[in-house]
């Protein structure tokens, strides 16, 4: 190649300039404004709500490009304006350039409804409270259009509510290149769900609905008139509304908001936050940002919000956040984006910093400790996972009992061909394994008893308990027969008591097996039942058991004498000086104690016929009600039981004071210290007898509980929680 080959060639000439073709002019206009389904029903959204619609249902198919239909029943348009509605730059919310300044509303451009109409069909039907029918017109290019062939395109009269409804057909049927940019209709309608979400969340009192055409149930739906904690809590679910703190925070001083007459400057501003604690922990952030009620995005405010959870949450962990911020309009530009989704306003780091500040206030305020939930079957709160089955390769959910059940056992045919258990799912039954206190020494009642009370009636009071410490076979349970009453009162007790029974939890208690005890002080103990572990209020469990025992011998309890008698105003009177609070009563404490004791031996003939309470005429303990033998309560609770006697049991109605009496008792009975001491603090003395309760409770009072307690379900609120499940720790372990 020669040297004159590669000389440039001459520069071309300056092209002309040509003005475009309107039609090119708002199809380009179009694209910028409409780029997918959900940038379009996001300014339909806002027309209906700056229309003042209470309810919003929305209609969509193939994701938003064959059909995309918003129904409102705010204040409709009038059948004049229908000629220009659909042509760019008609707007009802603006008439000068100043006006900017003063705008509280969504739209103020009139270009959604023109943007829309050239890259899809457009019809809108639509009718005010002032007309008598409603008006139905069709759109092409920001023109009216004839809705069939050789018709007038003017709007047609037609049946109809008070709103309107805007359909879009086809949309980018004329732009093939934006229509194949688009992603599947499936992730299409995902979009338009997260913008009728959000929507939905900043205006709580709008009810929204949202469904594919066809499909008689919405995916989203929400009422009228709730509030945005309600909506939080339907829309985005129980774990992240369970979680969710709220702030508020304005420009103004204390003492400014109390002064409502100041008229706001142009730096004035307040914002509404509801954002997660340290407990809710996502994968990804989501967070609605509304400035002057107009969904917007702010990149921001949104890494100031994500670097106040780097120090909370752990890394790779996001929150929910939903903030709305409200500025003197004058403050804002809003037309800064074609599509409104940015804005700019004044002062926007001052606001910012001053927004995260009282957010991570908030925020650290509440997260002092972390709180880590269990979740119990017993209350309904595990969901199981579908399991495989793998010999068909098909997918199955197995819903199951909220207890275990044994399963049935198989048919003859198939007996032949056992199942095999899997690790997880076998149970340790064998009463001869260890328990918790197995491996240290413990005294058993026939050595050492709490108390100074004898047992009357056949047998001593260790009877059946002459078993080993340390193993669970001594843990025969005596009858306890019902007796015969035929008191009308004392029958719909007991009916009671059938009828509230538990019976998986009831179930459980039967099936049990003991593990051990946690904590006596709290009254905490542990059981097994098939593959789970159940942490159970001991004192719970036997003050019902208690009274269910009393109920079932009524009028025919055994007795526990004491012996010496003790007087029953010593132990009042004992009881009442430590009692606090007696001052703020009308009554002195000597003049309790004599309402006390006059009580009781006004009614002593009655407690010693039906609870073999034995109080002598010069005022004398001489017996208290027996409920179960081998087992005596803590005679240290004495003074307190005889006091709560008084003011606890109501004396005026028959059943109302059997049960309430029965209570008391059942309270009494129940093996909890006096006051909690720490067993490093106790005596010698102190640890034999502690020795002695806790040998009372796992040798007594739970195997008397697995065969007679009829389980409340009020027992689950607080008193009996699943701590570990076997299957799941083997999930655990397989990751590990």
């Amino acid at each position: 190649m020669t040297t004159q080959d590669r000389s440039p060639s001459p520069a071309p000439g300056p092209q002309p300039i040509r003005r475009l073709e309107q039609s090119v002019i708002n199809r380009i206009a179009a694209g910028e404004i409409i780029h997918r389904p959900a940038s379009a029903l996001k300014e339909l959204i806002e027309n209906s709500l700056d229309a003042g619609s209470t309810s919003i249902r929305v209609t969509i198919k193939d994701g938003g490009m064959k059909l995309l239909q918003i129904q409102d029943n705010g204040s409709g348009i009038r059948h004049d304006d229908l000629p220009i509605l659909a042509e760019r730059f008609t707007t009802s919310k603006l008439a000068t350039f100043s006006d900017l300044s003063r705008l509280t509303t969504y739209g103020f451009r009139g270009e959604a409804l023109a943007s829309i109409s050239y890259v899809a069909h457009l019809s809108v039907v639509t009718k005010t409270k002032a007309d008598s029918c409603a008006w139905k017109a069709c759109y092409a290019d920001g023109a009216l259009t004839p809705m069939k062939a050789g018709t007038s395109a003017d709007p047609k009269p037609c049946a109809g509510n008070d709103g309107t409804t805007i359909t879009v057909e086809n949309l980018f049927y004329n732009t093939p290149t934006r229509l194949s940019a688009l992603r599947s209709s499936s992730e299409e309608y995902a979009r338009i769900l997260d913008v009728v979400t959000k929507y939905a969340i900043h205006n709580p009192h709008v009810s929204f609905t949202c469904r594919k055409a066809g499909s008689p149930i919405p995916d989203v739906t929400t009422p009228s008139a709730s509030t945005t904690q309600q909506a939080i809590r339907l829309l985005y679910g129980q774990s992240i509304a369970k979680e969710i703190l709220h702030m508020t925070v304005s420009s103004r001083t204390p003492a400014e908001e109390d002064d409502d007459e100041e008229v706001p400057d142009k730096g004035s501003w307040d914002a509404d936050a509801y954002f997660t604690n340290a407990n809710y922990q996502a994968k990804k952030l989501v967070f609605l940002l509304f400035i002057n009620h107009r969904l917007v995005e702010s990149t921001k405010i949104r890494k100031a919000v994500e670097a106040i959870y780097t120090g909370v949450l752990p890394k790779g962990a996001s929150p929910y956040v939903y903030l709305s911020l409200n500025i003197e309009p004058r403050s804002v530009d809003v037309n800064v984006h074609p599509t409104k989704r940015e804005v700019h306003f004044l002062n926007d780091d001052e606001i910012i910093e001053r927004i995260c500040d009282a957010v991570q206030e908030k925020l650290v305020g509440q997260s002092q400790s972390r709180v880590f939930e269990y979740q119990t079957l017993l209350t309904g709160g595990i969901a199981e996972t579908p399991s495989q089955d793998k010999g068909k390769g098909k997918k199955r959910a197995r819903e199951e009992d909220e207890m275990d059940v044994d399963e049935p056992e198989p048919p003859p045919s198939q007996a032949a061909k056992p199942k095999k258990t899997l690790s997880q799912h076998k149970v340790r039954t064998s009463l001869q394994d260890r328990t918790l206190d197995s491996m240290f020494p413990v005294f058993s009642p026939s050595q050492q008893r709490p108390g100074d009370g004898t047992q009357s009636g056949s047998g001593s009071p260790n009877a059946g308990s002459g078993t080993p410490p340390g193993t669970q076979s001594g843990s025969r349970v005596r009858e306890i027969k019902e007796s015969q009453c035929y008191l009308t009162s004392v029958r719909q007790l007991r009916a009671a008591v059938v009828k509230g029974r538990h019976n998986h939890l009831t179930e459980i208690l039967q099936k049990h097996t003991f593990v051990g005890i946690v904590d006596v002080n709290k009254c905490l103990s542990l059981i097994q039942h098939s593959t789970k572990l159940y942490l159970v209020n001991h004192g719970a469990l036997a003050e019902e058991l208690f009274y269910q025992i009393g109920l079932r011998q009524f009028g025919d309890l055994g007795r526990l004498r004491l012996d010496p008698a003790p007087s029953l105003r010593k132990l009042v009177t004992l009881a009442v000086d430590a009692e606090e609070g007696v001052e703020r009563s009308k009554m002195t404490r000597p003049q309790i104690v004599d309402c006390i004791v006059d009580t009781l031996l006004s009614r002593r003939e009655m407690l010693e016929e039906y609870f073999s309470f034995g109080i002598s005429a010069d005022g004398k303990v001489e017996t208290l009600p027996m409920l179960l033998r081998d087992y005596t309560p803590n005679l240290d609770k004495l003074p307190l039981f005889l006091m709560r006697l008084g003011p606890q049991v109501d004396w005026t109605a028959e059943q109302e004071c059997f049960e309430s009496f029965l209570r008391e008792l059942a309270f009494f009975y129940v093996p909890e210290p006096v006051i909690p001491v720490s067993p490093d603090e106790l005596t010698e003395q102190e640890k034999v007898e502690d020795k002695a309760v806790q040998w009372q409770i796992q040798h007594v009072l739970f195997p008397t509980a697995a065969r007679y307690l009829a389980a409340p379900k009020s027992l689950l609120d607080r008193d009996v929680v699943q701590v570990a499940n076997l299957p799941d720790l083997y999930r655990v372990f397989e990751r590990c």
